[in-house]
């Protein structure tokens, strides 16, 4: 058999296991619809509703009736005065000294990790890191990788330890290495927080730089959304901020927020910037909407978390155990990959869409439910999906 024939027979064997995702035929609102029926839309990381908004909608129509659909190169042409005004304005919200965006969240991740470490540095990584954030450390070709466990700060300092005895031998030319933390700030499975106030006293003690991954925090965590950063007040303390604009913000598109001189590096130097499209005319003014809103009024927030104290205590009066969530992501435990598969065709046949998370994406025995809040619920909606779930499990 020739080698290309190999090669195809090799894609269309691993091809065997793969299930095509549902079709979606609405827009993705509080609810989908999906083969012609409207089902709860518990699985959507539009957090805020905006994906649907009138005013980003709005936003987004004016500004493409004004300046048209495309853009180009930031480098070349492509540097439009939105996207200036949606930098300043996402480093005035984020309260940093400056903002870059790009097209996508895990390009932002890739460009804050590439573009900074050289093969001798040291990355220091939580186990339960997002696989962009996975990605970008093998794709700057790091050498020194080291892994803490999850959330454990004991861990952590171990691994600074380990990582101060590797840097007693300088680069090659004489510099010293650089020791960079990264963390997410919610963690997508479990809707767990990092410890970030540790990991900075952590970093201080060891002169390293830090990095958080923030994608399901922008929108939801902090004061008006600010972020998880602000959530736990450290607002100018953490090195790199890495935030996505297609979760709470609904649009396409990520972020890198730091200092000026950070921000003016990666302009000057991040490959996913330099080589890729900037963000389209539309995404750029319904991401300015979303943060003037947000600017404006912590009511579309504070509804968001309304809703998620009531699922969350009607998911436990029910007798279900949803982890350690601390934040919108409410990951109902099922533990076996067959039932959660089970209740998840249950759910959906009564009209809630929640789809099971199962190994490789968690580890095996831990299969689950994760059911997404979103601010566009209404009480009658919660309670809906409450009592799906209830006639799902026989409770």
């Amino acid at each position: 058999m020739k080698t290309t024939d190999e090669f195809y027979q090799k894609l269309s064997e691993a091809e065997k296991g793969y299930k095509p995702p549902r079709v979606i035929t609405s827009g993705q609102g509080a609810y989908l619809t999906i083969d012609g029926q409207p089902r709860l839309n518990f699985c959507s990381s539009h957090y805020l509703g905006f994906a649907v908004d009138a005013r980003l909608r709005q936003a987004a129509t004016e500004a493409m009736a004004k300046y048209g659909i495309g853009t180009g190169y930031r480098t070349l042409a492509g540097t439009h005065e939105l996207h200036l005004e949606l930098e300043r304005s996402i480093a005035k919200f984020k309260g940093t000294q400056g903002a870059m965006v790009l097209s996508s969240a895990y390009a932002a991740n890739a460009a804050a990790i590439q573009t900074i470490l050289g093969k001798e540095d040291i990355v220091i990584s939580d186990a339960l890191n997002h696989a962009s954030i996975i990605d970008a450390v093998r794709l700057s070709g790091v050498k020194q990788k080291l892994v803490y466990a999850h959330a454990d700060m004991a861990d952590l300092e171990a691994k600074l330890q380990e990582a101060a005895e590797l840097r007693a031998t300088p680069k090659a030319d004489g510099s010293a290495l650089l020791v960079l933390i990264v963390t997410d700030g919610v963690f997508s499975m479990d809707g767990d927080l990092a410890p970030l106030p540790r990991i900075v006293e952590l970093a201080k003690q060891y002169d390293a730089i830090t990095m958080v991954d923030d994608a399901h925090g922008e929108g939801v965590m902090g004061k008006g959304g600010r972020g998880v950063v602000d959530h736990f007040g450290l607002v100018g303390q953490v090195d790199i901020e890495v935030g996505s604009l297609s979760k709470a913000f609904s649009v396409m598109g990520g972020f890198i927020a730091g200092r000026h001189e950070l921000i003016n590096f990666y302009n000057a130097k991040a490959r996913q910037r330099l080589f890729s499209i900037a963000l389209t005319i539309p995404d750029t003014a319904a991401a300015l909407e979303a943060v003037r809103i947000l600017d404006e009024s912590q009511d579309l927030v504070q509804k968001l978390w309304d809703n998620v104290d009531y699922l969350r205590k009607g998911f436990t009066e029910l007798g279900f155990d949803i982890g350690h969530s601390e934040t919108p992501i409410i990951p109902v435990m099922l533990g076996d990959e067959d039932t959660a598969r089970e209740v998840s065709a249950k759910l959906f046949d009564d009209g809630v869409f929640a789809t099971p998370i199962v190994f490789p994406m968690v580890p095996k025995g831990t299969a689950r439910i994760r059911v997404i809040v979103s601010a566009s619920f209404s009480r009658e909606d919660c309670d809906k999906g409450l009592a799906a779930f209830k006639r799902a499990t026989g409770r």
